[in-house]
């Protein structure tokens, strides 16, 4: 009897280490990287457009930029970046322990470091770097202050994005896991149900959505308590929102779990991802809510083509299959990294399926196949892992007559359809002369409306380009150039700290199509020009390299088609 005991004994202390084990994060060793009271404005794991959030937002305490920063555990600068976009100005600081600590959307370095970036800027002649310097070039005791507070990059408002990763695999790790103190006594406030009629092959053949009903701190339910659905099997999605003390902030959830008949059925936990798994956020939300509604929910099931790795591997089914006969039971239970908990309940039963004829379309994709349609005018090629489940793809085209457009317009499916790896599109345009085939594009409108820039190589006869969404492609010409029109210049530069000047182009970029290029002389010397992508801003700061006296100014850019503008004028100091 000892025997047989003994090992199953031994097991469920393995399992409990282990688990254990996973949130075993020293609670004491990173302290605060401000010197308020912590209130965040984001949260780990927090969903956005294509990618889950890597770490929390520490808001401004005023509201405004120049907050003292400190490092949160002795360590040393592995890593500074700064770029026009994303983080902006950003620290990496390796720790002893194994971790590194990253402090993003800086205003300001301290001045040991701005001169260190100042330099690599005008010896590499760009304002956008990335520097590794040598170990132990730059130091930093715990709680000693490492930059200013700021807005750099893609924020929207002063804050500290602050991340702790693991150094050796470069993954994210939930902050909150490591004892900051944060006053957060609040449940997760959960909105809306939504039920997806999925087919043998987890395609969804209809949704339905449901508002809920709040009963009592952390307990919700439908206002009916059974639902009869229309299918045979269903998924479910939430929208969820933590909230937290003294901040009206919306932030993401910590951990979601779907309970058939009181047994787990589905479970995902926000502790750690790798960065190179983030897109398939698109296929973890319901990413035409995202796209066309900006709303967010939470699948509760698991698409085919979704490989992340935040979920219990065990219990990732999440998909119900329904009687008529005998309701099932189910419970959401939805947490915050504080522990506060907050529970749906109710019980849904299968109601009279209808016959679903489907919408036609014109090619079948399987999710884990390459995929190839070539009719000699357009070729798409889809490599194996750009979808996420099986696509019933429509494809048409029609003309367009504007100016400027040279091929019919290729409408592939739609822009509320994710796409997860970039895909070869070439198009065969009508006769371009020979003089604009260098500023032929491929054009992409999605749901803005708006033409935007693929960029595009010819390759036999074809302009082919790479992109990442379903819409409407054609080929277009760009020969305008880009507007530059002075903010703050004047030919009398005295007194002033700097000088502004705001670029524009007629053509938004994306996929991989190049940004705005730009080029700054004085003197025909170099000079270092700030790139505020959020206002399409370029800003000099006069800080000693150009001496009292006048001088000649010149500002190129060109964008991604070669098409140049340049500003030329005499100034003095």
């Amino acid at each position: 009897m000892r025997q047989l005991i003994y090992p199953f004994f031994l097991l469920v202390i393995l399992c409990s280490f282990s688990t254990d084990n996973k949130k075993n994060y020293p609670q004491d060793y990173f302290r605060s990287p401000v010197d308020k009271t912590i209130f965040l404005s984001g949260t780990f794991g927090e969903l956005r457009p294509n990618h889950f959030h890597a770490g929390i937002d520490i808001k401004a305490h005023n509201g405004k930029v120049g907050q003292n920063l400190y490092a949160a555990a002795e360590g040393t600068i592995s890593r500074i970046k700064v770029q026009s976009g994303g983080y902006g100005n950003v620290l990496y600081i390796s720790h002893p322990r194994g971790y590194t600590t990253v402090y993003a959307h800086l205003h300001k370095f301290t001045k040991e470091v701005a001169d260190f970036v100042k330099a690599e800027q005008y010896k590499r002649k760009s304002f956008e770097v990335d520097l590794y310097p040598a170990a132990g070039k730059f130091t930093f005791e715990k709680g000693e202050v490492i930059g200013k507070l700021g807005t750099s990059g893609r924020s929207f408002g002063p804050h500290l994005h602050f991340e702790i990763r693991d150094s050796k695999t470069e993954k994210p790790i939930n902050p909150l896991l490591f004892g900051f103190s944060v006053r957060d006594n609040l449940a997760p406030k959960l909105h809306q149900l939504k039920a997806y009629f999925l087919n043998d092959k987890l395609n969804t053949l209809d949704t339905k959505t449901y508002d809920l009903v709040k009963l009592a701190t952390g307990k919700y339910k439908l206002r009916q308590d059974t639902i009869n659905l229309g299918a045979w099997r269903v998924g479910f999605g939430l929208k969820a929102y933590d909230h937290m003390n003294g901040a009206p902030n919306w932030n993401g959830v910590y951990q979601a779990d779907l309970f058939e008949n009181n047994s787990l059925s589905y479970s995902y936990e926000m502790e750690t991802f790798a960065f190179s798994e983030s897109r398939f956020i698109n296929a973890h939300l319901d990413y035409e809510e995202q796209v066309a509604k900006k709303s967010y929910f939470n699948r509760l099931f698991r698409l085919p083509g979704n490989k992340l790795t935040i979920y219990n591997e065990q219990k990732t089914k999440g998909v119900i299959k329904l009687s008529n006969r005998k309701a099932t039971k189910i419970m959401m239970q939805v947490t915050d990294a504080n522990g506060n908990l907050s529970t749906l309940e109710f019980w849904v039963k299968r109601g009279e399926v209808k016959d679903y004829d489907g919408e036609a379309f014109n090619y079948l994709l399987p999710y884990g196949e390459e995929n190839l349609i070539d009719n000699k005018t357009i070729r798409v090629y889809l490599p194996k892992g750009t979808l996420y489940e099986n696509l019933y793809m429509k494809y048409r085209s029609s003309r367009d007559d504007s100016e400027g457009v040279f091929s019919p317009v290729y409408h592939l499916h739609n822009y509320k359809t994710p796409v997860h790896k970039y895909f070869d599109l070439a198009i065969q345009p009508d006769l371009i002369p020979v003089e604009l085939r260098d500023k032929a594009f491929i054009a992409y409108c999605g749901k803005s409306q708006e033409m935007q820039n693929c960029g595009g190589k010819w390759e036999n006869g074809k302009l082919v380009a790479k992109v990442r969404a379903f819409g409407d492609y054609c080929v277009m010409v760009d020969t305008k150039a880009p507007s530059i029109t002075p903010v703050t210049f004047k030919s009398n530069l005295k007194g002033y700290s700097r000088m502004t000047f705001k670029i524009k182009d007629n053509f938004p970029t994306t996929g991989r199509a190049a940004d705005l290029k730009y080029k700054a002389t004085v003197d025909g010397q170099w000079i270092l020009m700030e790139y505020d992508a959020k206002n399409d801003l370029l800003i000099h700061r006069f800080d000693g390299q150009i001496a009292a006296g006048k001088h000649d100014f010149r500002l190129e850019v060109s964008d991604d088609r070669g098409n140049t503008k340049v500003f030329e004028r005499s100034f003095t100091r």
